[in-house]
């Protein structure tokens, strides 16, 4: 009686389906897509994660300069924010930041009235 590769073969083609392509036996001997695969996927999930990190990074550089062009540094802006206690995060401000600067400069000019207002009621206390 014949032996059936079934599962065996099932699985095989799972691995090559997922090394598709890949550059040359990487992508079709199966003695090297079993080690590629396996390290494809655990870059991938690294890769996911970073990407938020790289986003961060570029909305905190558009903030920062569009913040510079009226006159406050980065650190200051985010501070007087939290100080006004306006919920805005960083990927909504570089949004408004490069696609609306007038809505972005009124609230500059807001955050720095609410730090004056704060600043002289804290002195004449």
């Amino acid at each position: 009686m014949r032996t059936k590769s079934g599962s065996y073969t099932r699985r095989k083609k799972d691995y090559f389906k997922l090394a598709k392509g890949y550059y040359a036996k990487l992508g079709s001997a199966f003695r090297q897509v079993k080690q590629q695969v396996p390290r494809s996927l655990k870059f991938q999930y690294i890769d996911r994660r970073d990407r938020k990190g790289v986003f961060r990074r570029l909305w905190i550089t558009r903030i920062n300069a569009a913040v510079r062009a009226l006159g406050l540094t980065y650190s200051k802006f985010i501070s007087m924010l939290k100080k006004a206690n306006i919920n805005l995060d960083r990927k909504i401000l570089a949004y408004i930041a490069v696609e609306d600067p007038q809505t972005f400069k009124y609230i500059v000019e807001y955050v720095k009235e609410k730090s004056k207002i704060k600043e002289t009621a804290v002195v004449s206390s």
